[in-house]
């Protein structure tokens, strides 16, 4: 699709504000929660991350589609975003291992976007105003219209969006013959936590989210990871209660994102919904063991309450953001549990935060 054929389009936010732009992906409307990443490389791996399912993603670098699409740098099986919102939409990919454009990824798997947006502005005002949502449209420009209909989109909170991502069937992957056994709990994993679980020489079951414990320890695994995933946390009552269970027995267990809320939540934590959610892959955070500061790769938008944790009885916290202080890891006081509100397996990403892997490893070791 040439830039000068493209549609005019427009983006409504819940509190009214207007952005005009042109169309890119398919000809339509989509409504979801607004946010915005920071990153600046690693598009492909962000629309297809199940964590993202329900939200309309706004890029602050300015060129999205200049490298095109390869099958390999996909998180999942399909593009999770629910529509795309960038300054420069480019059409043709100068990537030469690039395998499609961008464009026509988009018209595959049927994803609204709109381009030509000040990106700068708009985010300025998401953080003022706080998260919200939105409508984009390269259907119709009729405002009165679209606020009707963004009238009936639900908020994020108190939304349970794993179940809608996560497996509908177990499934295995690595080397059978691995000496570790990892069951993987889905609420809507990024395959490269999965990769950096089999290169430790991790044989996993991927199990869908609601699968009885009786069920996974059948398989006997040696330790349990909860992967990251879409929606309210505290939705999620039948898998806390599974965790809780998990934790009580002894378990060997590693949260990420999604993950390590349901944790915090099995533990008596209560989780709440930011201002503005951490999405990017520079995010600060100091390991408060080490001492030391790693750069993270993060996408949340609700945080364990760090009232509740101040001298909880069991839970010690671990890693803290640096630009706001919020809990960003916890481990479980004489019990082989932890888990990390960001993703260490960081794709795309910086590697600080791979360590967590191998001491996961470790604890199944012992």
């Amino acid at each position: 699709m040439q830039f000068e054929l493209r549609r005019p389009a427009i983006l409504l936010l819940e509190d009214g504000t207007v952005f005009h732009g042109r169309g890119c992906g398919v000809q339509g409307t989509a409504t979801g929660e607004i946010c915005f990443n920071t990153g600046m490389t690693g598009y492909q791996e962000i629309f297809t991350d199940p964590s993202y399912k329900g939200q309309i993603v706004v890029t602050t670098h300015v060129h999205i589609g200049n490298y095109g699409v390869c099958e390999n740098e996909s998180e999942s099986d399909r593009v999770q975003i629910a529509g795309l919102i960038c300054k420069q939409f480019m059409d043709y990919p100068s990537r030469q291992k690039s395998e499609s454009s961008l464009q026509d990824y988009f018209e595959q798997q049927q994803i609204v976007g709109i381009s030509d947006i000040d990106t700068r502005a708009l985010v300025r005002h998401i953080r003022n105003k706080g998260v919200m949502n939105c409508i984009i449209s390269s259907a119709t420009t009729d405002v009165d219209a679209l606020r009707k209909q963004l009238c009936e989109v639900p908020s994020m909170k108190g939304l349970e969006l794993s179940s809608s991502v996560s497996t509908t069937k177990p499934y295995f992957a690595g080397n059978p013959d691995a000496p570790y056994r990892v069951a993987v709990i889905d609420l809507g994993t990024k395959q490269n936590i999965i990769r950096c679980l089999t290169e430790r020489h991790c044989y996993c079951q991927v199990f869908p989210m609601h699968t009885p414990i009786e069920e996974m320890e059948a398989w006997a695994p040696h330790g349990y990871m909860l992967s990251n995933g879409p929606g309210d946390p505290e939705t999620l009552t039948g898998v806390i209660a599974n965790v809780k269970r998990l934790v009580q027995e002894g378990k060997k267990i590693f949260g990420i994102c999604l993950g390590h809320q349901v944790l915090c939540l099995a533990m008596g934590v209560s989780t709440y919904k930011m201002f503005n959610g951490h999405r990017g892959i520079n995010h600060p955070i100091k390991n408060l063991i080490t001492g030391k500061g790693e750069i993270t790769s993060q996408n949340h938008g609700f945080v364990a309450d760090e009232k509740v944790l101040h001298n909880h009885e069991e839970v010690e916290v671990t890693h803290r953001h640096l630009n706001d202080h919020t809990v960003a890891g916890i481990r479980v006081r004489n019990k082989p549990v932890f888990s990390v509100q960001y993703h260490p397996e960081a794709s795309a990403g910086p590697h600080d935060s791979r360590y967590l892997f191998d001491d996961f490893v470790k604890m199944l070791e012992a």
